[in-house]
């Protein structure tokens, strides 16, 4: 019997192209939605005729609600190998397999790049401008070398971001709760003294933490009130470390000169969120992943899972 499988969330429908699925061609029929199912509701209708999804970082939450709505699940794959919105528990209790695969830093490191440079050279308001015909240069550029570059986690991703500051000549820093002057001295980076002395003196602040009970909501009004008029905050890791009303605030009352942002509260963006109006702000729509070279990994892995699956020896199982 042909399993059928359901790819969520494949807005460039690419996932059956950058990869090669004909080692389950035969065996699963794969079917690729292109728009995203915003309610659980949706989810559940769409998934109902499916042993096996495919499921998009952590976009799509598979609750316990979720598993008892989808009798006809067997497999659950994810990109990446840690997930916060699956309920495993509930997984396992319905008889669901749930399998991960590998995901690379280096995307999200050239991101955060891409927005801090954005940011501090104006690029898109002149790219803008130019193609427009409005008046040639009305920005003036913020320089990188020798300015303060402040990391709030050091980690994998951190830690690289932290060595492309240093390269352009950047003082780079460095904080997070459990942070230690061995990691600093390891990457070449300072450690600074607090979370509120970074923001005090950081020209450019970037946001490299996981999100969980520590740091949802690090960064509120007060945090923000802390960082100079001349700087800039790039987060490109969970919207929820930063209190997002705070953040608008802060935008609209021009108390920081920009913000980068890849990562929201709720995507996709619906359309009229105050995220897509917001001045000083350069945002894009949860890039940080998005690469062929990494999709090539996830849907590359996510075929091996599943023909590990149909073989009986699961592979990369999370949970």
């Amino acid at each position: 019997m042909t399993l059928r499988c359901a790819v969520l969330d494949d807005f460039q429908s690419v996932a059956t192209t950058v990869a090669d699925w004909s080692p389950v061609a035969g065996a699963v029929e794969v079917v690729t939605f292109s728009t995203h199912f915003a309610t659980e509701d949706e989810l559940a209708a769409a998934l109902a005729d499916f042993d096996i999804v495919v499921t998009l970082r952590e976009r799509n939450a598979f609750s316990a609600d979720l598993f008892a709505r989808l009798p006809r699940l067997k497999l659950l794959v994810a990109s990446g190998m840690r997930n916060s919105v699956i309920d495993f528990a509930a997984a396992e209790r319905h008889g669901v397999t749930v399998c991960g695969t590998a995901s690379s830093s280096t995307p999200p490191v050239e991101l955060t790049w891409a927005l801090l440079l954005g940011l501090a050279r104006g690029i898109v308001p002149e790219a803008t401008a130019l193609r427009s015909g409005a008046p040639w240069q009305s920005t003036l550029g913020a320089d990188l070398h020798g300015r303060r570059l402040g990391l709030l986690g050091l980690g994998k991703i951190g830690s690289r971001v932290a060595r492309v500051g240093l390269a352009f000549g950047m003082d780079v820093v460095a904080w997070s709760q459990n942070l230690t002057r061995e990691r600093t001295d390891e990457v070449g980076t300072g450690l600074a003294a607090s979370k509120e002395e970074l923001l005090e003196t950081s020209d450019f602040v970037s946001v490299h933490l996981a999100l969980g009970d520590r740091t949802r909501g690090l960064l509120g009004a007060a945090e923000l009130a802390l960082m100079r008029p001349t700087a800039y905050l790039v987060n490109t890791s969970r919207a929820a470390i930063v209190d997002q009303d705070a953040l608008l605030a802060a935008l609209h009352a021009g108390t920081i000169a920009g913000v980068g942002i890849d990562v929201f509260d709720t995507e996709p963006l619906p359309a009229g969120h105050p995220m897509r109006s917001a001045p000083r702000l350069l945002a894009t729509p949860h890039l940080g992943y998005v690469s062929r070279a990494n999709y090539a990994t996830y849907y590359g892995e996510a075929v091996e899972d599943i023909r590990a699956f149909l073989a009986g020896t699961p592979v990369r199982r999370l949970g």
